[in-house]
């Protein structure tokens, strides 16, 4: 069975920074894209950023500049660096992936990231 875990929130100042990770398993999964989502309270889920195994890359309006998503060679890992918070990044992010044969989405549990004024 695969699994999304995610590491590395938590509360920050505005300004600082944050870098939020997520592993999946088991090392068989493989995917053609993974990413990030956020939800804040009462906002629907909103893409972040997200990066296909091609190396292509697509990030919201809202944190070009400020967010960088990275992977591992495998695509079995995924990272976000969360630079220069400010409390409109308050939310629940989730880890997402995309699996190919047969098509799969895949969502981790979700981890709180907090920035407070």
């Amino acid at each position: 069975q695969i699994q999304l875990v995610e590491s590395g929130g938590g509360l920050v100042q505005a300004g600082g920074s944050l870098r939020l990770s997520c592993a999946a398993s088991p090392n068989s999964a493989t995917f053609v894209s993974m990413g990030w989502y956020r939800q804040a309270p009462g906002k629907e889920r909103e893409l972040v950023a997200r990066i296909t195994g091609g190396g292509i890359i697509d990030y919201a309006d809202s944190v070009k500049g400020r967010f960088t998503i990275s992977r591992d060679k495998s695509l079995r890992t995924v990272y976000l660096q969360m630079n220069s918070l400010n409390p409109e990044d308050t939310a629940v992010y989730y880890c997402h992936a995309v699996r190919v044969g047969p098509h799969a989405n895949y969502w981790g549990q979700g981890i709180q990231v907090t920035v407070s004024s």
